[in-house]
């Protein structure tokens, strides 16, 4: 994943494209959960592991493997769901990680994204199951509006980190899909946590890329935010003005 603002390693959803994985080229055997706990052990670092606090992952489990190192592995691996539940149960970052990267999406159900959507315990996982697997399930667009109003903030930003991922990888939907999730982008504003801003942030700006009908009606909700009483309701709002409206949003603020 490539940065946003402030969060090295959260933001622009890792490949183009929308419905089912692409499959991988087949290794001799599938590999097991237990094959895959040992390579992640055989190749873990902890100089990785000591980095990891900074981006505000949490450690605790790791085995110290980079992303990049984990994409590469997930290419040797056909899409498998029975893989991918194991390796979610395990509870370690890098097999959860591993678990977006292998799962089947047309094998997922909604029990799964509300159960793994419970687990979320930072931003990382959070962002990398919901772009790359959980905004190419047939649920996607349901959990959106579901989770919208979590309480949970990994649970809540998830819905946001959904929305970003159709906005790119769900080619065949209306733009009224997408307007009909502004008031839920325009509630979740209002909700101040630094991760919830910037989940949002994210969510505004890639929905108001989409197409010009689409920046059109970002930039006119973007203006109404900007001008809110609410610190995380304003900060959003201008951010999404300087990207969509350029040097016009930097002269006005």
């Amino acid at each position: 994943m490539t940065s946003t603002r402030g969060e090295p390693g959260d933001g622009r959803p890792a490949r183009a494209g929308g419905g089912a994985r692409r499959p991988r080229s087949s290794a001799a055997r599938p590999p097991t959960v237990e094959h895959v706990l040992r390579w992640l052990e055989r190749h873990g670092k902890q100089r990785t592991i000591a980095g990891m606090a900074r981006y505000g992952i949490p450690s605790e489990g790791a085995y110290g493997v980079t992303v990049g190192e984990l994409r590469a592995f997930a290419k040797g691996i056909e899409p498998d769901h029975d893989l991918a539940q194991g390796l979610w149960s395990s509870g370690r970052y890098e097999a959860r990680m591993l678990a977006a990267l292998v799962d089947d999406p047309a094998a997922v159900t909604v029990g799964q994204m509300n159960a793994w959507a419970d687990d979320f315990d930072s931003w990382a996982i959070c962002d990398t199951v919901c772009f790359a697997l959980f905004d190419r399930t047939p649920h996607a667009w349901s959990r959106v509006c579901a989770w919208s109003g979590a309480r949970a903030l990994f649970k809540k930003r998830a819905a946001f980190a959904l929305l970003w991922g159709l906005t790119v990888h769900d080619r065949a939907a209306p733009d009224s899909a997408f307007l009909a999730c502004l008031p839920l982008i325009e509630t979740g504003a209002l909700d101040d946590r630094d991760l919830m801003k910037k989940g949002v942030d994210m969510a505004l700006r890639a929905l108001g890329k989409r197409n010009e009908t689409l920046r059109r009606a970002v930039v006119d909700l973007a203006g109404r935010l900007a001008s809110a009483s609410s610190g995380s309701q304003a900060w959003i709002g201008r951010s999404a003005l300087r990207e969509l409206t350029g040097r016009r949003a930097r002269r006005s603020t």
